[in-house]
């Protein structure tokens, strides 16, 4: 793994995570990689979705997939 380190991270911003620490009982760098990685993972989701297909969905086949898949 790699070691990271940030800069310039305003106060608010540094006050925050250590709250959020605290509350959790985890370290500040704990915390901080998780959250860093929920962001890379969102994201990643995004870009999918972005360059996904666009498809025109009738709301009244969904629910027939559904009660279908549901049925049987």
């Amino acid at each position: 793994m790699r070691t990271l380190y940030l800069r310039n991270v305003p106060d608010e911003v540094a006050r925050a995570l250590e709250e959020l620490a605290r509350r959790e009982s985890m370290s500040v760098s704990s915390l901080a990689v998780r959250e860093l990685k929920a962001a890379v993972a969102f994201r990643a989701n995004a870009e999918v979705l972005h360059e996904a297909p666009r498809r025109e969905l009738d709301l009244e086949d969904i629910v027939q997939a559904v009660r279908s898949g549901r049925d049987t």
